[in-house]
C-alpha cells in the first residue's frame, strides 16, 4: 500500500489545531529527576488556543515529575497521524484556577477531577507549547516541525 501524498505545512497545522481542539486524551511523558526513570500516562486535556490543561494526582510519578521539572512532551493521535508537543509546564492547585476554567475543562474533556473522592490530591498542569511536530508517514518527516521556540512556522 502506497503512502498518501505528504500534506503541506498549512494542512498539517490545520489538522494539528483540529486535533488539539477536538481530542480529549493525550499521552504525557515525564522522567524522574533522580533516576531518569521514564513515565508515560494517558490523561484527559483541554486546549484553550494557546496552552493545554490537564490534571493528575500530585503523588503520582507523573505529577511529581512535572512539578519538579516544569517540562514535558505530549503525544496526540494514532502512530500514523501523530502530533508531538514539547513545552514548559506550570503547576496549579484547584484553588488557583477559576470556576470558569474548571467548568470549561470538565465540559471540554468530559471529566472533572473535582468530582473524584481524592479531589484535593489533584494538581493542574498547564503546558505552553515550545515545539510542535506533526506527521503521518515517512514522507512527512522532513517537514514535521510546525512550531519552534513557541512560534508557529506556518
Amino acid at each position: 500500500m502506497a503512502n498518501p501524498p505528504a500534506r503541506s505545512a498549512e494542512e498539517r497545522k490545520r489538522d494539528t489545531l483540529k486535533r488539539l481542539e477536538n481530542d480529549v486524551d493525550l499521552w504525557v511523558a515525564s522522567a524522574d529527576e533522580e533516576t531518569g526513570a521514564p513515565f508515560l500516562v494517558p490523561l484527559s486535556f483541554a486546549w484553550d488556543g494557546t496552552s493545554l490543561l490537564f490534571a493528575t494526582t500530585v503523588t503520582s510519578p507523573t505529577g511529581r515529575n512535572l512539578a519538579a521539572s516544569g517540562r514535558t512532551r505530549i503525544g496526540l493521535g494514532p502512530t500514523r497521524d501523530v502530533v508531538m508537543v514539547d513545552g514548559s509546564v506550570q503547576t496549579h492547585t484547584a484553588g488557583e484556577l477559576s470556576e470558569e476554567t474548571h467548568a470549561w475543562f470538565a465540559e471540554s474533556s468530559g471529566w472533572d477531577p473535582r468530582r473524584q473522592s481524592n479531589a484535593d490530591a489533584y494538581r493542574w498542569f498547564r503546558l505552553t507549547p515550545q515545539r510542535v511536530q506533526a506527521w503521518r508517514e515517512s514522507n512527512e518527516l522532513a517537514g514535521r516541525e510546525l512550531m519552534r521556540d513557541g512560534k508557529w512556522l506556518v
